[in-house]
């Protein structure tokens, strides 16, 4: 055999043995954690041969970029080859459905969101109406990008019961109770030509889980999120880098948490959850204020935060939100022991408005938090739950790209 045909076998040989090592491979790249193919090597525990034939094969898939300029790593050792997610390569589409709207997207690997359409202002009270026109907003951007698809996610502001994969609880869309977004949304993707597993999911832990890979999140091991959506209060725990879901996917409904025993009614039949008592509404409320209909709740309540917070009012109502989001933090605290909380929607403006007086109430209020203090961040991307979306359209990918990219073919 002449010295070509020597140096091909090698090469098969060495990605045979790396194959297995793909989905790892491609999960540490498109989670940022292997910048160059000195780090894969590292690892994946591999040789450097093996992970260069790895690093090649993902590359041949068109899932990511290996630059042949090589670049330093560290003050010693050789140059390394510079690894990034491909920007022209397959995308997924991601959804949200929320209070005031939906808004569709194509997010390709690394969180990149490469297109976005919001939608309508009113959402439908039948869950198939506002799902097939989230999937036709979606469908016309994928045409309009010409991209290849690898599947869709979906998320919705309500618990996602497993494995039937209903919505228990849309409070704030007025959805009937065990709607059947999955079966829904797989039917309307399918139905618009659109390759690839549908999945669907909470917002708030496709939120938490978006930011643990490509956010405020990145390298906590017990990451706890609690953010306000355009109505109510989510939360959702990241352990090890996979979202706890609990036995049927409705672990961490903390919205419904007492913060306040005398305050106001929620739509849970409770009085006085955090659902209520923390969120957009509530802040407005407080401060004596009537929300307008020409922007959001949320946009509101951010607005009104950023630009009157001298106002008396205005700061009052910050601090009564504060105390009452700190004593639900401190409980979540005292039973889950996490080692970093972030806030989104209003709970991260409210940080940025009252931040030594938030952590001050948890610290105060929290065994853990006396003993050491919890970080509380506050959220970095800006669509997380459209980019939590696309995580787990993305899973199947990253378990076996291989197999992955032939169910969306």
């Amino acid at each position: 055999m002449n010295g070509k045909g020597t140096r091909v076998t090698s090469t098969r040989t060495k990605l045979e043995r790396g194959r297995g090592a793909l989905g790892p491979a491609l999960e540490l790249v498109h989670t940022g954690r292997a910048p160059t193919r000195a780090v894969l090597t590292a690892e994946l525990g591999v040789t450097r041969a093996t992970a260069g034939a790895v690093a090649a094969e993902l590359e041949a898939l068109g899932l990511i970029r290996v630059d042949s300029r090589p670049v330093a790593v560290g003050s010693q050792g050789r140059p390394s080859h510079r690894l990034t997610v491909d920007d022209a390569g397959p995308v997924v589409l991601a959804a949200q459905v929320h209070s005031d709207g939906f808004r569709a997207a194509l997010v390709g690997l690394g969180g990149r969101i490469v297109a976005t359409a919001p939608g309508c202002e009113v959402v439908d009270p039948d869950p198939a109406q506002v799902i097939g026109a989230v999937v036709d907003t979606g469908a016309a951007l994928l045409r309009q990008s010409g991209r290849r698809c690898a599947g869709a996610g979906l998320a919705v502001p309500s618990a996602v019961a497993e494995p039937e994969g209903t919505a228990l609880n849309p409070l704030h869309v007025a959805w009937p109770a065990g709607s059947r977004v999955r079966e829904i949304f797989a039917e309307r993707v399918a139905a618009a030509g659109i390759e690839g597993p549908a999945f669907t999911g909470n917002d708030v832990n496709l939120a938490a889980l978006a930011e643990h890979r490509h956010g405020a999140g990145r390298g906590a091991l017990h990451l706890l999120c609690v953010a306000t959506g355009h109505r109510g209060v989510g939360g959702a725990l990241v352990l090890d880098g996979r979202l706890h879901s609990g036995s049927s996917g409705l672990a961490l409904e903390v919205g419904h948490l007492t913060v306040n025993p005398e305050g106001r009614p929620c739509f849970c039949g409770s009085r006085g959850c955090l659902d209520v008592e923390t969120d957009p509404l509530a802040f407005l409320a407080e401060a004596g204020r009537t929300p307008g209909p020409e922007t959001s709740l949320l946009h509101q309540a951010k607005e009104l935060l950023r630009e009157e917070y001298g106002d008396p009012a205005v700061r009052g109502a910050a601090r009564a939100l504060v105390d009452r989001l700190g004593l639900g933090l401190a409980g979540l605290v005292n039973i889950l022991n996490p080692d970093r909380i972030i806030l989104g929607g209003l709970h991260q403006a409210l940080l940025a408005a009252e931040p030594d007086r938030l952590r001050a109430v948890v610290a105060d209020r929290s065994l853990w938090g006396r003993s050491g203090g919890v970080p509380i961040l506050p959220c970095t991307l800006e669509y997380n739950s459209l980019v939590g979306a696309a995580e787990v359209a993305w899973q199947p990918v990253l378990d076996d790209p291989l197999r992955g990219l032939a169910a969306g073919a």
